[in-house]
């Protein structure tokens, strides 16, 4: 499989990032991880552009996670502190867009994909999508604290608990009613949906915009506590190198607890 690119396309003051990488669901590599940062850092510059969709190419997926083959390199709890923080660097540079961001969600949704999404100021997506973090089930490794507490934010504890601790994939009918959603649009709508969202907002007073981004960012990551023990507990763990041995030999894991 290629390494997949993130793509940006400006036009009538409205930015389209595209995760594209369809023949593996757009799962992250860390080239893309690398080329969202760039956009990110290029858009903060950019003041002619006044909102930013972000979506994921082929229909199938708009993230689905990050490349599990990649972690087959690491050795210790520390390789995945530096992970969770490459990935933080590349989300808090995407929420602190100046400009609304708009998650364009189709089909999957899930692991660094529903934390890129739930970094964006909305999201909307069509029936079929699904939102989730299945880790429990599949890898046995873990989200920085930063990401749990966006998803809190967003979701509320006892579906965060059911995403984080049962692995449970929640449907957009749900999602839309706990709020994470600005609405459910049919499949064929969904692109005019998404410009027609785009246009109010690039309608909008820019400073209040910004203004009103950075009050609720403030509130969001003030007095975070230190995490990186557990996250180096999970990542050095048996299980999780488990996980990804299984993962890649398309098998079920067998969990130990150490």
């Amino acid at each position: 499989m290629s390494d997949g690119t993130v793509d940006l396309g400006v036009e009538g003051g409205i930015a389209s990032v595209t995760f594209n990488r369809p023949e593996a669901r757009n799962a992250m590599t860390w080239a893309m991880y690398e080329q969202l940062q760039a956009i990110c850092e290029q858009l903060r510059a950019d003041a002619s552009v006044r909102v930013v969709r972000f979506q994921g190419a082929g229909g199938e997926a708009f993230v689905a996670g990050t490349d599990i083959a990649q972690f087959q390199t690491f050795t210790t709890g520390d390789d995945g502190v530096d992970y969770e923080r490459r990935i933080d660097a590349a989300i808090a540079l995407l929420e602190s867009l100046p400009m609304p961001a708009v998650a364009v969600v189709q089909g999957w949704c899930v692991g660094g994909g529903l934390a890129i999404a739930t970094a964006c100021d909305f999201r909307i997506a069509p029936p079929a999508a699904k939102f989730g973090v299945p880790i429990a089930r599949t890898l046995g490794n873990c989200l920085s604290i930063a990401n749990v507490a966006r998803l809190v934010a967003a979701f509320g504890r006892p579906r965060v608990q059911r995403l984080l601790m049962l692995a449970d994939l929640i449907a957009a009918d749900e999602a839309r009613a706990c709020g994470y959603l600005l609405d459910v649009v049919p499949a064929e709508e969904i692109e005019a949906a998404a410009q027609q969202l785009c246009a109010r907002l690039a309608g909008m007073a820019p400073v209040t915009q910004q203004v009103g981004k950075q009050t609720l960012l403030r509130l969001l990551r003030r007095e975070l506590p230190e995490a990186e023990d557990l996250i180096r507990r999970c990542y050095g763990s048996d299980d999780f190198r488990e996980g990804v041995q299984a993962f890649v030999a398309k098998r079920a894991p067998r969990w130990r607890g150490c």
